[in-house]
């Protein structure tokens, strides 16, 4: 239960690509979340940082004993990072944040006020987006796409920060599905949520590991794991064209028989045929997609796993990876 006057909040960053920002990341959390006042803990989860963030994480947790460190074996993605940091999270409220300082830490302040109106989830909008400009019409592309997809109406401008009452990170350790979107996620459990408006700045250091080809990948995942629509649309798309070529053919044996004419046409006989292989080539990567991904969800793999941890902060790695 949580203690009203000082709760614990624990803060989950993934971390890749981001060593030289650690150090001011923890610096300022620290200090925003001990203003509060609250406990705290920090998890940063290495999702395999091609630099020397490891070593950074290490001697963090050697000065503070509040921060963690879980350290994975290869690189699994951000969103599994994500759900490692809160597997293994103990607070009243939890935040998730990126590491690359463009969620500011002291935004936490702005988050935790307004879930003490009484909501259980408070994610951070980010009305003035300092990305660049693809990356922005990508982001919109994608939720305009996954609406269209999954029925539902998404805000381009929310990604993974916010903050999250206990009861919702238990509820999202139940879900142990290999497509991991974490704000769809949280979205589906259904819980009291809004929205707060949230300063965000531009990357410190580097650029995000999210190319075009990765961004596909993880928009046709996110699609996939959430919606079949796709499969209804092949169906109708089908439909439709066997329709078409039915009232086709209706036509040509009508010219053939009423009025005498012979039908012309190998190229356009050839083309069709083409065109309808095509289709069902498409058709059939589509169900593809979705029986591939049944299939890595009957494997039962682990949805992460952890090489090591600061000062054995956990005791055994099985228990939810």
């Amino acid at each position: 239960m949580e203690n009203a006057s000082r709760p614990l909040i624990s803060v989950v960053v993934p971390v890749y690509g981001c060593e030289t920002c650690l150090k001011e990341l923890c610096s300022r959390i620290t200090e925003t979340v001990t203003n509060i006042p609250a406990h705290y803990e920090i998890i940063l989860v290495n999702d395999s940082s091609p630099d020397d963030a490891w070593t950074i994480i290490k001697q963090l947790s050697k000065q503070d004993e509040n921060i963690k460190g879980i350290n994975f074996a290869r690189n699994f993605g951000q969103h599994h990072a994500i759900t490692a940091g809160l597997d293994y999270t103990n607070g009243d409220w939890i935040v998730v944040m990126d590491c690359d300082l463009q969620d500011q830490p002291e935004e936490i302040v702005t988050l935790y006020q307004k879930a003490r109106e009484g909501y259980d989830v408070v994610f951070g909008k980010r009305t003035l987006r300092q990305d660049n400009w693809f990356k922005r019409k990508s982001s919109q592309a994608f939720y305009r796409v996954y609406d269209y997809f999954s029925g539902q109406a998404t805000d381009h401008s929310i990604a993974n920060f916010s903050i999250n009452a206990k009861k919702v990170v238990m509820g999202f350790r139940r879900m142990r599905e290999q497509n991991r979107f974490f704000p769809l996620f949280i979205k589906w459990m259904g819980y009291k949520t809004t929205s707060v408006t949230v300063e965000h700045n531009a990357r410190k250091e580097g650029k995000s590991s999210y190319n075009i080809k990765k961004l596909i990948t993880l928009a046709t995942d996110a699609i996939i794991s959430q919606s079949n629509k796709p499969l209804r649309l092949s169906i109708q798309l089908g439909f439709l064209i066997a329709s078409a070529s039915f009232i086709y053919a209706v036509y040509l044996f009508g010219r053939y028989f009423f009025l005498d004419e012979t039908v012309q046409g190998w190229t356009s006989v050839m083309v069709s045929i083409f065109f309808i292989s095509g289709l069902m080539f498409f058709n059939l990567g589509v169900l593809g997609l979705y029986i591939g991904k049944i299939f890595n969800e009957t494997k039962g793999r682990p949805l992460y796993l952890i090489r090591e941890t600061t000062d054995d902060y956990i005791d055994d790695y099985e228990e939810w990876s």
